[in-house]
């Protein structure tokens, strides 16, 4: 009986070490070509780590946020930067647990973004900002809106998470997979498995872009590396985001909201016209748009229209 426990223990700590190896090639693998590398980042020192964040230009300003989706930072916006910047103060962020933010191990919530936001723009820009905010972030925005009204000007939401996803609460199943992935050397293990170059290839072609030739390689190697810098942190903050803890309802937040909201949606994106019609409903003052040939991602499938719908609406 002994013998058979030491052989098993002896088992379990060769897969451990084996696993933990093979963790640490594929953090290697994964940001050797440091795609995320910028001359022009900056670092605002919040309360719960270091938020990265890019600078340029001068006029009105406008923060930039990405979607939470994994692998996310401020590349996303990347195209649009430049162009912005000619005629604004254009802020790029990486939020937290994103990027090359810190990424500390705790549960990530709607309410740390909304307190990031408001924080940010009081503290690094100091005066009333326009938000551009993509994907799952734009409950986020809304909340940080209707919070501190005072601090935003116009909002635009590109491809806005729907109001039906933003409603769904924890399940035993999300709390046990966030367990599960958090956990020291399987839980990396897992995420590592989710978050190859061959998954995130796929996800581009089927979910992100309408059409695959636009997809640049670093588009997938920007990911790529901000899902596995530094040391697999960022596993804490993609177990929050499948656990839905990030997910909050917003209706209330939306129906009392007097901004100016405009919605920049991918026309070939999932449930486009559902998600537009829903927003709509709430607050009838807010303007759409549709992007013909994109998905969740026209701001890197086709940044020219993008770029000429976000300055139409900043300016007028």
């Amino acid at each position: 009986m002994k013998h058979k426990t030491g052989t098993i223990l002896v088992l379990a700590g060769i897969s451990t070490i084996t696993i933990h190896i093979i963790n640490r090639i594929q953090y290697s693998l994964n940001t050797v070509k440091n795609v995320l590398a910028c001359s022009e980042n900056n670092y605002y020192e919040w309360r719960f780590g270091k938020i990265r964040y890019t600078k340029k230009g001068t006029g009105s300003p406008v923060l930039l946020i990405h979607n939470l989706i994994s692998g996310s930072s401020n590349y996303e916006y990347h195209h649009l930067t430049e162009s912005l910047s000619k005629n604004h103060e254009v802020y790029s962020i990486d939020l937290l647990g994103y990027g090359l933010s810190d990424k500390p191990d705790m549960t990530y919530t709607n309410y740390i973004y909304v307190q990031l936001l408001i924080d940010f723009i009081k503290n690094i820009i100091g005066k009333k900002t326009n938000i551009i905010a993509s994907g799952d972030s734009a409950p986020a925005a809304i909340m940080a809106c209707h919070n501190d009204p005072e601090v935003i000007g116009k909002i635009i939401l590109i491809n806005p998470q729907s109001l039906y996803k933003a409603n769904q609460i924890p399940s035993k199943q999300t709390k046990a997979l966030k367990l599960l992935i958090e956990t020291p050397v399987l839980g990396t293990f897992i995420y590592n498995m989710l978050n190859t170059k061959a998954s995130y290839e796929k996800n581009f072609k089927s979910e992100y872009f309408f059409n695959p030739v636009k997809i640049e390689e670093k588009d997938i190697l920007s990911y790529l590396e901000a899902a596995h810098t530094p040391n697999y942190n960022s596993k804490h903050v993609f177990a929050s985001y499948i656990g839905r803890y990030m997910n909050t309802n917003i209706i209330h937040a939306l129906k009392e909201i007097n901004h100016s909201i405009y919605i920049i949606e991918g026309e070939e994106n999932s449930d486009s016209h559902t998600i537009v019609d829903n927003y709509e409903y709430y607050n009838t003052a807010i303007e759409s748009v549709f992007i013909p040939k994109t998905k969740l991602f026209p701001h890197l499938e086709n940044p020219e229209e993008t770029i000429k719908q976000c300055e139409t609406f900043l300016i007028s």
